[in-house]
């Protein structure tokens, strides 16, 4: 079972206990599921029983017993214990990573996507300022991988450099003193240096990785082709899986689910984590919890490469086929979640 199936299993079970009378309360839009916290277990982890306390007038621990007689005999469902004030932790039938894999091989690079579109429509807008158009953009390829419908707007024709460097675009703009003009939603903190030295992907991700609140950094460290490059780490971890698909049919073998063992366990948590994080970015709008988690996800790459292809006299085995299969998933995700910012990678580096 994926996290989204997981999450879609979760919200049933909440329907099921308020259909039956165990719970009044209204059902919630969407159930958060993610990699279990300090002191869980199992493979995912829910708040939706202290999400539902308040309005059900019940104890969390109350209604998580309710959801677990509901969740523990779901499909795909091995166990369901209560942790910590009331936390669901949900332990799935076979290895989390098969089910990641089998997921990647269904959706490939729509792994996050939500499945047709919502009904929410949403209207950007935002002024005649870099970072404000830049952040526009991506957060509105965020939302679109969400199912919504977007529609972005400057204030001001935007400045034609934007669009020959650094790729932005709006649907329309304005001139101060239009009728009826609207209201600026994306207002992150400006950049008080020009990103277009820089060129497109890292004056792109210089605007985008830090928090709309913070002030970006405008220099030539995100150029540089080292580890303290956090762009440059995401690249390279990107490039390293098409470069371990390569090397493994050198060595005549592919990829194919199965058990990871725990040396992949941090990459499982990251790709786990890949659909809540695009749904939490846009429901904030905030493209920097994407550049963020892109990061760790490319940290755990590079954590787990040198355990991919065998070594030595070695003959390829289900571990490494299995441990190459996670590695072209996050591939996938790294790629994937670079294109909503707008940003190539580049299959070598």
């Amino acid at each position: 079972m994926t996290p989204v199936e997981l999450s879609r299993t979760v919200l049933r079970a909440v329907r099921r206990a308020v259909d039956a009378g165990e719970l009044v309360a209204p059902v919630p839009e969407r159930a958060q599921v993610a990699p279990p916290g300090p002191g869980g277990r199992g493979d995912y982890a829910t708040n939706v029983a202290l999400q539902l306390a308040r309005p059900a007038g019940r104890p969390p621990q109350e209604v998580a017993r309710i959801l677990r007689a509901h969740l523990a005999d779901a499909e795909g469902v091995a166990g369901v214990d209560i942790t910590g004030p009331g936390f669901l932790n949900i332990t799935l039938d076979g290895s989390g990573a098969q089910a990641l894999v089998a997921e990647f091989l269904r959706r490939g690079a729509r792994y996050g996507f939500v499945d047709g579109p919502t009904g929410d429509v949403v209207q950007l807008h935002h002024p005649r300022e870099v970072r404000a158009a830049v952040t526009a953009q991506a957060v509105a390829r965020i939302l679109r991988s969400q199912g919504a419908l977007v529609r972005t707007s400057c204030a001001d024709e935007p400045d034609p450099a934007w669009a020959a460097v650094l790729g932005v675009s709006v649907d329309a703009h304005g001139r101060p003193g239009a009728p009826a003009p609207l209201k600026v939603n994306v207002r992150p903190v400006p950049a008080v240096q020009d990103p277009t030295p820089l060129g497109r992907d890292a004056a792109r991700w210089a605007l985008l990785h830090p928090a709309s609140h913070d002030h970006p950094r405008i220099t030539a460290d995100h150029l540089v082709q080292r580890e303290t490059n956090p762009l440059f780490r995401v690249r390279y971890a990107h490039a390293r899986t098409r470069a371990l698909t390569r090397n493994a049919a050198a060595l005549g073998f592919t990829s194919a689910p199965g058990d990871v063992q725990d040396n992949a366990t941090h990459l499982v948590d990251a790709l786990a984590a890949h659909p809540p994080t695009l749904a939490t970015a846009a429901r904030h709008r905030a493209p920097d919890r994407l550049a963020r988690h892109l990061v760790v996800t490319a940290d755990a790459v590079l954590g787990i490469q040198h355990a991919v292809l065998p070594l030595g006299d070695e003959k390829p085995s289900a571990a490494h086929r299995a441990r190459l299969a996670l590695a072209e998933a996050a591939g996938t995700v790294l790629a994937g979640g670079l294109s909503l910012l707008g940003i190539d990678a580049p299959e070598h580096l």
